[in-house]
């Protein structure tokens, strides 16, 4: 690939990116969010993340060693840290570690 199709095409998704994150303020203007937006942005994040706990561990067999016990355990230690700390960036890194740890060292 030639630097020129690069650069065009990196400049293209550029472009997108900015259409549509400014798109929503276009089409809205200045009037009132719609009620269902509103709703919409109260219960998706916890939506997408419940389905995302659910992607990661369908895979996971509870009969065959270790019995899940690596996705578990880093599921608890991410419950925990964010429980403790509120921080959503610590408590996806200590689960992450965790898990990679289990799994590479002691499972």
């Amino acid at each position: 690939m030639s630097g020129m199709y690069i650069a065009a095409m990196t400049a293209v998704a550029a472009a997108m990116t900015v259409v549509l994150r400014f798109l929503p303020f276009w089409v809205l203007g200045q009037r009132r969010t719609p009620a269902y937006i509103e709703y919409l942005g109260r219960v998706l994040p916890y939506a997408i993340m419940g389905m995302l706990v659910v992607y990661c561990l369908k895979s996971t067999s509870l009969t065959a060693p270790p019995h899940g016990l690596p996705e578990l355990t880093a599921v608890a230690v991410t419950a925990g840290l964010h429980a403790w700390k509120r921080s959503t960036l610590i408590s996806i890194l200590a689960g992450t570690l965790c898990y990679m740890f289990l799994v590479q060292i002691i499972f």
